[in-house]
């Protein structure tokens, strides 16, 4: 029993042709679009400033974002998970800095003793 390769028999039409050709130009536009957008557009969350704090946290199944604005990042920076050697804490104090919220030449408690 002979088996058919092809099962259209008739080659395409220029009609048809030109169609699959827009179809595909117009899927690979939306997707260099979507390349083009994100590898553009700003992203909130990079990095801490004008009073607000955003510290990223590795964790086992990924990283943790901590975001906290105004009087929330205020009482953060102030807080005593701030203090100290923890992880939070290193990665913490930079940014409450970068926010305006600790002094720039703020000492860690480690180093005042």
């Amino acid at each position: 029993m002979p088996v058919r390769t092809n099962p259209l028999n008739d080659r395409l039409t220029r009609r048809q042709k030109r169609t699959m050709a827009i179809v595909c130009a117009a899927i690979v536009l939306v997707f260099v679009g979507f390349g083009v957008w994100g590898a553009l557009v700003s992203d909130p969350f990079s990095t801490s400033a004008n009073g607000c704090v955003n510290v990223t946290l590795p964790g086992s199944t990924g990283g943790s974002l901590m975001h906290y604005c105004g009087a929330d990042a205020r009482k953060f920076c102030h807080s005593s998970s701030v203090q100290g050697q923890s992880p939070l804490a290193v990665r913490a104090r930079p940014q409450c800095v970068l926010a305006g919220l600790l002094p720039s030449g703020s000492p860690s408690p480690a180093a005042s003793h």
